[in-house]
């Protein structure tokens, strides 16, 4: 899909990239099953976040390369929104995956929001981008890299994303348009165009 035909708009005329999101959806109910937001700052009815960082409300402290704390089996839901993209594929990557597959019951579910390099390196090559979007384009693959943990380390297209899914046990995995579940960056819009790859696996 061309990035300069939205709504009639070039991107020459655009100064920035025009970055939206949608409104969050409505809060879910409470349940007793384990649902783990990975990476999460949101609170939703419902879940518990695992972050690497303290916050107000964060329910687990601790990297998601190491889910110990959560047993086999004992997590009905993992929901990761541009989380996979910080991790090395050689090992990082594949240490999460499996690691959430074990935590996961059986029927359980992966949800997935990654940036998508197809949709991403589409926008960059446009002889109409702005130096200063182009810029920006570069920040989204690479990474904000505001703090440590703010680097990209891995790009995916949704072939890529399904076959480091398949190394890892899930049997089953499809894209969707969108998880309607947290206002976060699986939402993220630039030039009226969704660059979020999202996708739902199941073991």
């Amino acid at each position: 899909m061309p990035i300069d035909q939205a709504e009639g708009t070039t991107l020459a005329m655009m100064e920035e990239p025009a970055v939206r999101t949608a409104p969050a959806p409505e809060r879910a109910q409470e349940t007793d099953e384990l649902r783990l937001h990975i990476g999460g700052i949101q609170p939703r009815a419902g879940w518990k976040i695992l972050n690497v960082q303290p916050g107000p409300n964060v329910d687990f402290i601790g990297n998601c390369t190491d889910l110990s704390q959560f047993g086999d089996g004992s997590v009905a839901e993992v929901y990761a929104s541009h989380v996979l993209e910080h991790l090395g594929y050689q090992h990082e990557l594949h240490a999460v995956l499996a690691g959430v597959r074990r935590i996961l019951k059986p029927n359980g579910c992966l949800r997935i929001s990654v940036p998508d390099l197809d949709v991403l390196c589409r926008m960059f090559i446009h002889p109409q981008l702005p130096p200063e979007a182009r810029f920006h384009l570069m920040r989204v693959i690479y990474g904000g890299q505001t703090d440590e943990h703010d680097f990209h380390k891995v790009g995916f297209t949704f072939d890529l994303l399904g076959h480091f899914l398949a190394r890892n046990g899930f049997r089953e995995f499809r894209r969707v348009e969108g998880h309607e579940l947290f206002d976060d960056t699986s939402r993220l819009m630039l030039f009226g165009h969704p660059i979020s790859l999202n996708v739902v696996a199941t073991i």
